[in-house]
């Protein structure tokens, strides 16, 4: 079955709204941690303790680099969570949205120029010269 241009540009227009109207995100994973602390006397020395925590953190890579961010409370990794989950939305909104571009430029006719006389001329291309510059 070959696609025809208006349904694709209508699907286009429809992931485009669909992108406006996604709320926060931004792109991380959160991670939790169980630490000892080191004193001698805590409770987590203990050998079946699991240690202090967890402790949230929110990682990213900003410029090559990784970012973390903890994340002081239950609020804060919800937040961070939700921002997670729109973002996840926003990628493949922009996968099928440059998926059905792909195929409206397939379809898309090539526009053929007025004069074929300027088309035969963008063809060529400038000649090397055959004679080598002697410099003194």
């Amino acid at each position: 079955m070959t696609d025809t241009l208006s349904p694709l540009i209508a699907d286009r227009s429809e992931l485009l709204g669909q992108i406006c109207e996604l709320g926060d995100f931004q792109p991380g994973s959160i991670t939790n941690a169980t630490r000892r602390c080191g004193k001698p006397s805590c409770h987590c020395t203990k050998p079946d303790h699991p240690g202090h925590g967890p402790h949230f953190q929110l990682t990213q890579k900003i410029n090559r680099k990784t970012a973390t961010q903890n994340l002081p409370s239950p609020a804060a990794v919800r937040k961070a969570q939700s921002e997670i989950a729109e973002y996840r939305k926003f990628r493949a909104l922009v996968d099928e949205l440059v998926a059905v571009n792909r195929r409206i430029c397939r379809l898309r006719p090539v526009k053929q120029s007025a004069q074929p006389e300027q088309a035969a001329q963008e063809k060529k291309r400038p000649r090397r010269s055959a004679k080598k510059s002697h410099a003194n």
